[in-house]
């Protein structure tokens, strides 16, 4: 059975260990991750912030209530020429391997675009790295598309 759920405070070791996870397969496509993406160390205090925050959340997504992924969503201000509207973003989604193509992360990114439209929004991000096909394919398929690219260079490369 495939659950997702909010998480609490008490779930903070797991996805400390759920993001390490995710951290480990960023760098291996691209190096500068955690240095602009992840998040700030040190990632309990940060994840603790995204619980308890009105405008954050993380999602835990479960097969047979043993944690296999997270999402971490939170509503952003548009530019100020938006007059105030907001967007939801998700920001990070991870289903460890064994656990993919089963649903979790579906069920994850649906309570997530649940919590924002109960919040009123209507419009959503996804933050996906290039070259991070399977992710892009995955939120194609539930209905987004590009609307921008970063660009980086490295002197030191």
């Amino acid at each position: 059975m495939i659950t997702a759920s909010f998480a609490t405070p008490d779930d903070l070791d797991v996805l400390i260990d759920l993001y390490r996870s995710l951290e480990k397969e960023m760098v291996a496509i691209h190096p500068m991750w955690p240095l602009a993406d992840g998040l700030p160390e040190p990632v309990a205090e940060a994840m603790r912030f995204a619980i308890d925050a009105a405008d954050s959340f993380i999602v835990i997504g479960n097969v047979l209530e043993h944690p296999f992924g997270f999402l971490l969503g939170r509503i952003e201000t548009l530019l100020p020429q938006a007059i105030g509207e907001k967007v939801g973003s998700i920001r990070f989604v991870f289903v460890e391997e064994e656990a993919r193509q089963v649903g979790v992360g579906e069920a994850m990114r649906d309570l997530a675009l649940a919590r924002f439209r109960e919040s009123g929004l209507t419009r959503f991000d996804a933050h996906v790295l290039p070259g991070h096909r399977l992710v892009k394919n995955f939120f194609e398929a539930g209905g987004f598309s590009a609307r921008s690219i970063v660009m980086h260079h490295d002197d030191n490369k």
